[in-house]
């Protein structure tokens, strides 16, 4: 596992003392959420460096996956990094593919995490069937606002709680541009949007995760925010509408 339960409960601690603190949502925290069976969601996959789970991600075609930025930047060694998809939990079961290669936006920025996006070519196909299919993208053209979604990954349902291996999902609220911008003091760009709902989130993960809106499309990629499931602060995702450009598919 990428960290310890003692590294989750520090960055809480983190989070409390610096509100303002960017936090990648790492390694599948779902707070508020409900465990749902992978043929619910055949998009998601686990991203693997050496064997272990470290973000989830979305199949966009038969051998490309979409995930964040900040989840492979750091992880050279490509030939170490595998997905496993078809499966319910994240470390059995389904299929694993190794990566072939990574690109990330060339714009990405560690710091304010805008172009929050990477592309994963495999090194071959997936299969596809009832567990694994391709997630269709928000078109170009699309209105924003007022939408609900669900965001999917593995993780706890509270802050500190165990790591159990179920997939979860949330249902959450798109939340205006100008509110999330009052909230995070004006940091919010064109390639990211806001949801959240209370008392539910995703946290510190499932960072790369799908958000995927009621009409069955991505509109977003997990990315960052401040805390988990505070009213204060819904989380970010990376905007797929304005990153179709790069993700070209």
């Amino acid at each position: 596992m990428f960290k310890t339960l003692l590294v989750a409960a520090l960055l809480a601690l983190a989070v409390e003392a610096r509100p303002n603190s960017r936090l990648p949502r790492l390694d599948g925290r779902i707070v508020g959420g409900y465990d749902v069976d992978i043929e619910e969601h055949p998009y998601q996959v686990s991203l693997q460096y050496y064997g272990s789970h470290f973000c989830g991600g979305s199949i966009i075609a038969p051998n490309k996956i979409l995930t964040a930025a900040h989840c492979t930047v750091k992880r050279k060694e490509r030939d170490h990094m595998s997905i496993r998809y078809g499966s319910t939990t994240k470390e059995d079961g389904g299929d694993v593919v190794q990566v072939k290669d990574v690109e990330e936006h060339s714009s990405f920025d560690s710091y304010t995490l805008e172009f929050d996006v990477s592309v994963i070519t495999l090194v071959s196909d997936i299969q596809m069937g009832k567990n694994a299919r391709i997630v269709e993208l928000v078109p170009r053209d699309a209105v924003e606002g007022g939408r609900t979604a669900v965001v999917t990954g593995w993780g706890v349902l509270e802050s500190g709680g165990p790591f159990p291996t179920h997939l979860k999902a949330v249902k959450l609220r798109e939340v205006s541009r100008t509110e999330c911008n009052v909230a995070y003091e004006g940091v919010l760009t064109d390639v990211m949007i806001c949801f959240g709902e209370y008392e539910k989130d995703s946290c510190q993960g499932d960072s790369g995760g799908p958000l995927v809106s009621d009409d069955g499309v991505q509109v977003g990629i997990v990315s960052w925010g401040w805390g988990c499931a505070d009213r204060r602060w819904p989380g970010i995702y990376s905007n797929v509408q304005k990153l179709r450009d790069f993700i070209n598919v």
